[in-house]
């Protein structure tokens, strides 16, 4: 498990390169990144604006245009991240551990592990983040879950019942929202009620 973790960096600025005078190409679209995301990270953050985002950076709104065409783009850029992440981390499971109960275990912590690293990202997860910006930040979001729903049914279609797809549906369906209200629940008590608490307990009750 530890190795697996060390795949999934954290969103931040730690390897940024420092701040230039005159950022090369992508350096000053990275930074208003990392600082979005920076700013989702605060507890009880109010809904961000490109204003103060923009005095955060120390840069003009004109300056944000330059690099993205609206705040819905940028925002797109954090599930891109989020979508990448996600994938990468279902891969590394996938490719080391048999399809069964304990793949679909390790699916669900490493991705509950990497919203406790990126406490900005979960915000985005849930959709809290982007509540009154542009629909489709949203129906992305939900095709995320989609696709981690499918991954988590394929992954326990070998359990043994009667009726082996049927309850990999279920079970899967259940894994989903019992990600989702973790993460609900992480973000609503500023980042405190961490997703890991009792984890494997959970899960062990579930699979």
């Amino acid at each position: 498990m530890a190795d697996q973790e060390t795949q999934s960096e954290r969103f931040s600025d730690e390897d940024a390169t420092p701040a230039r005078k005159r950022p090369r190409p992508g350096e000053r679209r990275l930074q208003i990144l990392q600082t979005l995301a920076a700013m989702l990270e605060q507890p009880g953050a109010e809904r961000v604006t490109t204003a103060s985002l923009a005095a955060k950076i120390g840069v003009s709104e004109a300056a944000l245009y330059r690099h993205f065409a609206s705040k819905a783009q940028m925002f797109e850029g954090l599930i891109d991240f989020v979508d990448q992440s996600v994938i990468g981390l279902i891969r590394q499971v996938t490719d080391r551990e048999p399809a069964g109960p304990v793949q679909a275990s390790r699916i669900v912590a490493l991705l509950l592990q990497f919203a406790e690293k990126n406490p900005g990202m979960s915000r985005v997860m849930i959709g809290d983040a982007l509540v009154l910006e542009h629909e489709r930040l949203q129906e992305r979001i939900n095709l995320l879950f989609d696709k981690i729903e499918a991954q988590l049914r394929q992954s326990l279609k070998g359990i043994e019942s009667a009726t082996p797809t049927a309850d990999a549906q279920l079970v899967a369906s259940l894994l989903v929202a019992f990600m989702q209200g973790r993460l609900q629940r992480f973000a609503r008590s500023g980042f405190k009620r961490l997703p890991s608490e009792h984890l494997q307990a959970a899960l062990a009750r579930m699979l």
